[in-house]
């Protein structure tokens, strides 16, 4: 793998796809930078060696090009505290301006570039769109893992243009390092813990983890499809009624396997969607017509729990239940406190981005596992063997 650490960057102008897609809050502030805080070493490192660096990345789904809410230039100030240096903005990532501040960077120096996806051509992998990025840096490096299964311009054909001077960042080799740990290099007891609103969406996930794991544990709204497959009443539970046979066939490979597959026996039954909603805890086959199982219930949880506090590998990912809303957050919380207690007792714990990496860091956790994605579907994608062209471009 060829990382920064091959290079020094002195005198080297470095061109960073980073992942700066950060939630804003209505008047712009960050409400969470761990995506910041994660590239901030790599910059750093490039920054000591006495070379300059140009950042690029997107942040959040502009329609119709230019837009406020999604302007990188909210990002400034607050990127410029994490590096301790005064971070120039170009109001457009090509074009004049962009070229001429990318031209004049000194060494030290840090140029954030306005948000790439205000060009549809970034994601339509445009090679004309990529090589006027190109121009502006001497070496590319990728450190963006959340959009490292995407062959966008920025992501994966921009390299073509640096064939002999192409790296990851340490972001990007950290994640691939942990991800091969869990994949290839399991210390057993090996449980994935899988969570989330659809089976459909983890359908390859679960498919390539019961090649690998001891135990597999279905929570959240995925649970209910299996329970519907098996004749259970869910009431308005969230369910996929095309997918109850293959709820059923998922059961079954997993018992050829000899792989634990472990669902819910009860759930936080509600009377709506709602954090105020009228709750008890009851069997989640057994769940009224007009009620809905927005939870995994208690004895769930200890069950969950206790199979996760022996474990000695730990894959997580999504959560158990709308942990959005406190009165819902139980189960998810009793997940994360019990892949805490094994990670504290030698275990490994790869919380696998979106919604788990929020609930770790809404309950406190994230300093108390051993590492938490920052790339949810990137992630998935190289869990379930696919190749992600932000890593095949670098690799080439």
């Amino acid at each position: 793998m060829k990382t920064i650490d091959d290079l020094n960057f002195s005198g080297k102008k470095a061109l960073i796809r980073v992942d700066f897609n950060v939630p804003l809050d209505e008047h712009f502030n960050i409400t969470d930078d761990n995506r910041i805080q994660g590239a901030a070493p790599t910059i750093k490192k490039i920054l000591n060696d006495g070379g300059a660096v140009i950042l690029m990345s997107h942040l959040g789904r502009p329609k119709e090009g230019p837009t406020e809410k999604y302007s990188l230039k909210h990002i400034v100030k607050h990127l410029s505290t994490v590096l301790g240096v005064e971070v120039q903005f170009a109001n457009d990532c090509i074009g004049a301006e962009a070229a001429e501040k990318a031209a004049a960077l000194q060494a030290g120096e840090v140029l954030l570039l306005e948000n790439l996806r205000f060009y549809k051509e970034e994601e339509k992998g445009d090679k004309d769109f990529a090589e006027k990025l190109s121009k502006l840096g001497d070496v590319y490096v990728n450190d963006a893992f959340g959009t490292a299964h995407r062959a966008h311009a920025s992501t994966a054909v921009i390299a073509q243009f640096f064939p002999t001077a192409k790296y990851f960042g340490y972001l990007m080799g950290a994640e691939l390092n942990n991800a091969e740990k869990v994949l290839n290099n399991p210390e057993r007891p090996f449980t994935a813990i899988m969570g989330g609103a659809k089976v459909s969406d983890k359908i390859d996930l679960i498919d390539a983890l019961l090649d690998k794991v001891d135990n597999l544990i279905i929570g959240g709204g995925m649970a209910y499809t299996f329970v519907k497959a098996r004749g259970g009443e869910i009431g308005k539970s969230l369910v996929e009624l095309d997918k109850l046979d293959l709820a059923n066939e998922l059961v079954k490979k997993a018992e050829e396997k000899g792989v634990n597959l472990i669902l819910p026996t009860d759930a936080q039954i509600a009377d709506k969607f709602s954090n105020d909603a009228t709750v008890y805890n009851g069997a989640n086959d057994q769940i009224p017509a007009d009620l809905e199982g927005l939870d995994i219930g208690s004895e769930s949880a200890e069950h969950f729990a206790a199979v996760i506090s022996a474990s000695k590998t730990l894959l997580w990912n999504g959560p158990m239940g709308v942990f959005e809303f406190d009165t819902f957050a139980k189960g998810t919380k009793a997940v994360a406190d019990a892949v805490v207690v094994a990670t504290e007792g030698g275990a490994f714990s790869l919380i696998g981005g979106g919604d788990s990496a929020a609930a770790v860091s809404k309950f406190g956790m994230t300093e108390h596992v051993s590492y938490v994605s920052t790339g949810g579907g990137a992630l998935l994608e190289y869990m379930e063997g696919k190749v992600l062209p932000g890593v095949a471009a670098i690799n080439d």
